[in-house]
């Protein structure tokens, strides 16, 4: 079965293109509102980011001493910490706010005429591309010594600064191989009550992953009838099978949790008596097999697909009061630039010789995570990525069709 690992973006920005690094000859016109095209201006950055000068980009980030990140991710904090031993007169300021309030903060401050930010970095692929990029919330930028390393649909219209799934996971300990094969299975009753998720409602990453479920409609339906050997019959007022699963999930008790660790919990815990759950999770959770002594495997290969590959996304924010100290983070988080397929990272990748090569990458570099650039290697013990069948969060399903999913959902929950 052919592997697909690619994200493709097709969306043509509105009004104005977003360059990434490199010469390229500036626009004559700006769309941008004039507060916005005088900061892109001095800044170069957006339709300005004609050339990167770095030793002038490094002069000016010391003398503005501070950058200050909007983040989804807690682990922003030690790309900080990491950064500051590099360039300690910059002062790093990271807000762990989650996807959902990350968005909500970055817009509602802007709208307000509060620029605080400097850097935004999240999933959410429809909102981070429609409502921040192609809105003028945030401008793309793409460190000009790393644009040959990552394609095209991996830094426009944004950058990808990491790739993660959203997996199945069940427990080593009590089965010795999968215990399903095919996703319907997780509807029955033999799993009511036995699925657990992250709230969807709080977790765009979730959301990301339930949107591209129900975008595989025909995929859901073959799945099914492969299974029972039957066309699948859908519940009163479901559009499709995609939906249909959905729908059946819910009511099959699905147990929706706030805490990412306590979906991986639920079905890695030693010492469980019984069928214990499976989870619906984050592929890099199965770290927590080595720091909490969990017993999860990756539940696949699984009928018709083992996972949700979804991005999470980075740009400098609408006149962020530090542009160049965001420039130069944003490098910092994609790792040395000498860094090839053949060089040698020793673990522990936070430490050492290994977080001088990975830089801000160290953090993220681990089972489960793929960095965008072409010249990185996967982190040690990830040849499952590559085995699975894996579909991608497509940008324009998650926009368009998200609401109508988040509506659904909503609704079947709360019956």
């Amino acid at each position: 079965m052919k592997r697909n690992i690619v994200l493709v973006c097709v969306f043509i920005l509105l009004g104005t293109a977003l360059f990434a690094g490199g010469a390229k000859e500036a626009p004559v016109t700006s769309t941008y509102p004039a507060e916005m095209d005088a900061w892109a201006k001095q800044a170069k950055l957006g339709i300005y980011d004609v050339a990167q000068d770095w030793d002038e980009i490094i002069r000016l980030a010391k003398q503005e001493g501070e950058v200050v990140i909007y983040s989804a991710s807690s682990r922003m904090s030690a790309v900080g910490e990491a950064f500051t031993k590099i360039y300690p007169e910059i002062k790093v300021t990271s807000y762990d706010l989650g996807s959902v309030k990350t968005f909500e903060k970055t817009i509602s401050e802007q709208e307000a005429n509060i620029f605080n930010a400097d850097i935004i970095t999240t999933g959410g692929s429809g909102n981070f591309i429609y409502d921040l990029i192609n809105k003028n919330r945030v401008v793309n930028f793409v460190p000009s010594m790393h644009a040959d390393m990552i394609p095209d649909e991996y830094k426009n219209p944004a950058l990808i600064r990491i790739l993660e799934a959203m997996v199945f996971m069940y427990n080593g300990e009590i089965h010795d191989k999968p215990p399903i094969t095919n996703i319907w299975e997780l509807t029955e009753e033999k799993y009511r009550g036995k699925v657990v998720i992250k709230d969807p409602l709080a977790s765009l990453s979730n959301l990301m992953g339930i949107v591209a479920i129900a975008g595989q409609a025909e995929e859901m339906a073959a799945a099914y009838k492969r299974f029972y050997n039957k066309d699948i019959t859908l519940s009163p007022g479901v559009k499709n099978a995609g939906y249909e699963w959905i729908y059946r999930l819910l009511h099959n008790d699905l147990i929706i949790s706030d805490s990412g660790g306590t979906v991986t919990g639920a079905s890695g815990k030693k010492g469980q008596k019984g069928l214990p759950p499976i989870s619906i999770t984050t592929f890099t959770y199965l770290r927590y097999n080595r720091t909490k002594d969990y017993i999860n495997d990756l539940l696949f290969p699984l009928d018709p697909f083992d996972g949700i590959i979804f991005p999470t996304y980075t740009g400098i924010a609408r006149q962020a009061p530090h542009p160049n100290a965001a420039k130069l983070l944003t490098a910092f988080i994609l790792g040395d630039p000498a860094i090839t397929l053949e060089t040698e990272i020793p673990e522990p990748y936070t430490e050492g010789k290994a977080l001088e090569l990975l830089q801000g990458l160290a953090p993220y570099y681990e089972l489960g995570s793929k960095s965008p650039r072409v010249n990185v290697a996967d982190p040690a013990g990830s040849e499952a990525w590559n085995e699975m069948n894996m579909i991608v969060v497509d940008p324009e399903d998650d926009w368009f069709l998200g609401p109508e999913v988040q509506d659904f959902w909503m609704q079947q929950s709360a019956k």
